[in-house]
Order: C-alpha cells, then sequence, then structure tokens
C-alpha cells in the first residue's frame, strides 16, 4: 500500500510544469515551453538572452539569462495571468507580502526591495509584468531590458 502514494506522488512531480525560476539557473526553459503549450524563441543579446516563449492564446513570457546561465529577470504579457508562484519561486513570498500591503489600492501592483522588483497590472485579457533581481543583473545591463 505505500507503493501508491509514493506512484502517485512521483506521478504528479513529472507532471508539475517547471519553469525558468526567477534567480535559478534556465535549465528548465523547456519544461516551460511545454507547460505553455508554445513556441520557443532565443533572442541573443549583447551581455544576455531572452528565452521567449509564445503560447498558443497569445500569452508571451520572456525568461532574461545572464551569461552564466542565471535568469536574472522574467516578463510576461498577454490574456492570461502566468502562475507567479512558480515563475518567481524563492521570492514568491514577498510578493504575496507586498499584494497583501496593497490590497486596497488601484493600479498596477509594484514592489521595489534591493534584493527584488516586481511591478504586474493589467486587468482581464490584457495583463502585464515583470519581475527582475538587481544583484542577478549583469554589468553594464540597465533594468529597462527587462520589459
Amino acid at each position: 500500500m505505500k507503493i501508491v502514494p509514493a506512484m502517485l506522488s512521483a506521478v504528479l512531480f513529472v507532471t508539475a510544469p517547471a519553469w525558468a525560476v526567477l534567480g535559478e539557473y534556465e535549465a528548465s526553459v523547456n519544461s516551460d515551453q511545454q507547460s505553455l503549450r508554445g513556441e520557443l524563441r532565443t533572442i541573443p543579446r549583447e551581455g544576455y538572452s531572452i528565452q521567449q516563449i509564445t503560447s498558443r492564446d497569445g500569452t508571451v513570457v520572456k525568461e532574461y539569462v545572464s551569461p552564466q546561465g542565471l535568469v536574472f529577470g522574467i516578463s510576461w504579457r498577454g490574456p492570461a495571468m502566468p502562475n507567479l508562484q512558480e515563475l518567481l519561486g524563492a521570492y514568491f513570498a514577498q510578493w504575496q507580502q507586498a499584494q497583501r500591503s496593497q490590497a486596497h489600492r488601484r493600479g498596477p501592483l509594484v514592489l521595489r526591495t534591493d534584493k527584488l522588483v516586481v511591478e504586474s497590472g493589467g486587468h482581464l485579457r490584457a495583463f502585464h509584468g515583470r519581475a527582475y533581481v538587481p544583484n542577478l543583473m549583469p554589468n553594464n545591463i540597465r533594468a529597462e531590458v527587462v520589459q
């Protein structure tokens, strides 16, 4: 009987979408592509690269990757909000706290600290946002590249 729960856990783990998480290595970008059922395109830039995934419904998730392979920024736009818990990873708790403190305010939600910046806004069928870790950004790259 102990095998059944273990098998169920293994199946759930294998089928759960894995995102290239902010602050971690880019190895899971292909899993993101499968999760979004989208087209993956790599856009090389000077000093970093962008892994852009475009899904059939028009959602675009861009993952900004340093030459060391670390995801230093993420942006999104489209008709559906991506799962920010998966995208932000260990930074999600800070984002949740910011959401709670701004719960009664209209307009975009913004979190700016020396360790994390998240901006998220939009409305039904038109969501957009970005997140980045200032300390992980490559030298000579400005925050404005994450868009």
